[in-house]
């Protein structure tokens, strides 16, 4: 503060060129402190800090009080007041305020003299002798800072030309950056095989690695220094070899040349281990947790409609039924890892499963069933109410009572004991492999029919499946490709089954094979229809979406019926 006070007390105007954060906040604690001690002698010399970033820097100063250091902080126990809520001190972000003459004290950015409120203060007072300027950091080379430290006669004005220097300059050390001393302490310390010197003079970090060199020259310690230019790339070579221990049950056998060990490899300290996922927590501080998963998602329908469409895509599902004060909740589990609960007084289902990769895909694909069941044609024909009309002499539907809970088991059961699943000729199996290949190219996309056309072969990821044609049996290792693939065949064999509902007898035997019929006429609803529909089919389709109009708001339960065709087979 002496070369502060100097230049005040010949009343002149005094600079110091900082940036806006780091040291600039010690700098402006300094002159507080200084101006609070002197405050008599002082009185009336203002203290400016010019930095828009310096004054939003030094709010969060004032707001983080308590991450400065043990001085900072006693201090503001001590008083009361924050540190940073400067008395003295007036935070500009222009130099309207400065005065043309002393005595004053400005801090201002930036601190290389390159431009800004720093370059302009500074070639306003360079003529006047009683004027000084203090560098209070380390100056680039090439910025004016590093020209005005050798004190020339004149310096470069901004706009061009030169202005003459008679102001007196300080050169101060006030960087955040180390020294020689600390850098080689540090050095010391880690004894590391090579040090690459960076973000320094040309100069500076020649000599910097010749005394490092001279230093550890003759001893045990062997060290390179670098010292790259601007952009120059530095090559450290290291052993890519890394050598890990096996501990726990990994380790029970002795492993071969060739052999492949499965398991966790954990890095500690630069060692790794590998263990198996049992062991974790007993070799190591890890331990390993089961994420359960829960999701709501809205679904207002019943829980009939549910569980058909679950069928639909996962097969035969396992039940469980709670009964409360509050309701019925029926929980579906699906694979064995998925469990889908619906409330009859929540207005959502609920998914919960345990989450790894192989449960999510199963649980993303209940929740795009769930989310699709209310707007699917298929639920607006399943879903029946009584209506004031009759659709059987148009239509030929014939028309069933309202749905019991045992006809609503036999609507989702498999048909694999019924008559229309006998085995196939074999005359007609060559055709009947061919129409479901084109269901299986639906859902998978390598599907190949056997030489013998007799089978059809899946395959998903590595894993076969072969269907055979004569019995529609499926044969694989694969639980979960078993899974995908039967409710694929009974959605088949439903389509054997009479137009009328689920829970009507079944119809005497058809002729030799009616899969192949049934495929048949399935790949003809799939063809597009003429236009010239007759007045008969138009009739049928207003009826069936007027009696969904008219019963929109009645429960979906009152009633379920199989996907009708307009052509009616003459066997219903």
């Amino acid at each position: 503060m002496t070369c502060v006070r100097e230049v005040v007390r010949r009343r002149g105007c005094c600079l110091m060129p900082v940036t806006a954060l780091g040291r600039t906040q010690e700098l402006l604690l300094i002159l507080e402190e200084h101006w609070s001690r002197y405050s008599q002698e002082l009185e009336g010399v203002p203290v400016f800090f010019i930095s828009a970033l310096g004054k939003t820097g030094t709010r969060l100063y004032q707001a983080y009080i308590m991450h400065m250091n043990q001085r900072i902080q006693r201090q503001f126990n001590r008083t009361g007041r924050n540190p940073f809520d400067f008395k003295y001190i007036k935070t500009r972000t222009n130099i309207a305020e400065v005065p043309e003459a002393g005595p004053c004290v400005v801090l201002a950015s930036p601190g290389m003299l390159q431009n800004g409120v720093s370059r302009q203060l500074l070639e306003r007072w360079a003529p006047r002798p009683e004027n000084g300027l203090i560098i209070t950091g380390y100056s680039v080379e090439g910025t004016l800072a590093r020209t005005i430290v050798n004190s020339p006669e004149v310096i470069p004005a901004f706009a061009g030309g030169t202005i003459p220097r008679r102001m007196t300059v300080k050169n101060i050390s006030f960087s955040a950056h180390v020294d020689y001393a600390q850098n080689s302490a540090f050095i010391d310390e880690i004894r590391a095989p090579h040090v690459i010197l960076v973000h320094g003079e040309e100069n500076a970090m020649k000599q910097l690695r010749a005394k490092i060199t001279d230093m550890y020259r003759g001893t045990d310690y062997e060290v390179t220094v670098h010292t790259p230019q601007n952009t120059h790339k530095v090559r450290l070579h290291f052993h890519g070899e890394k050598t890990a221990r096996v501990m726990g049950s990994l380790a029970s056998k002795v492993p071969r040349e060739g052999d492949y060990a499965s398991g966790i490899l954990v890095e500690r300290d630069f060692a790794y281990t590998l263990v198996d996922v049992a062991d974790l927590h007993e070799f190591t501080n890890i331990a390993p947790v089961v994420i359960e998963q829960q999701l709501c998602v809205p679904y207002a329908s019943s829980y009939t409609l549910l569980r058909y469409h679950l069928e639909q895509m996962f097969g035969e599902l396992a039940l469980t039924t709670e009964r409360s004060d509050s309701g019925v909740a029926h929980v579906l589990r699906i694979y064995d890892v998925v469990d889908v609960c619906h409330s009859s007084w929540k207005g959502y289902v609920e998914i919960e499963w345990e989450g790894n990769a192989m449960n999510d895909m199963v649980a993303d694909s209940v929740v795009a069933i769930v989310l699709n069941i209310e707007c699917s044609p298929a639920s607006v024909k399943l879903t029946h109410s009584s209506c004031s009309h009759d659709h059987s002499a148009k239509s030929g539907i014939v028309e069933v009572d309202e749905m019991s809970p045992d006809a609503s088991e036999v609507a989702s059961q498999d048909l694999d004991n019924c008559d229309d699943s006998r085995q196939i000729r074999v005359a007609d199996c060559e055709k009947v492999i061919t129409k479901l290949a084109l269901f299986m190219q639906q859902q998978f996309t390598e599907v190949a029919i056997a030489n013998d056309h007799l089978s059809l072969v899946v395959t998903l990821n590595g894993q076969v499946a072969s269907i055979d044609a004569r019995t529609l049996d499926v044969t694989t290792e694969s639980h979960m490709l078993r899974a995908r693939i039967v409710p694929i065949i009974a959605r088949v064999r439903r389509t054997m089954r009479p137009l009328g509902h689920h829970s009507l007898p079944l119809p005497e035997p058809v002729p030799a094979s009616p899969l192949l019929e049934k495929l048949e006429e399935l790949q003809l609803e799939s063809t597009p229809k003429p236009a010239n529909v007759d007045d008969d089919d138009k009739d049928m389709h207003i009826d069936v979406d007027s009696d969904v109009d008219d019963d929109e708001d009645e429960d979906d339960d009152d009633g379920v019926y199989e996907d009708v065709d307009d052509e009616v087979d003459s066997d219903a």
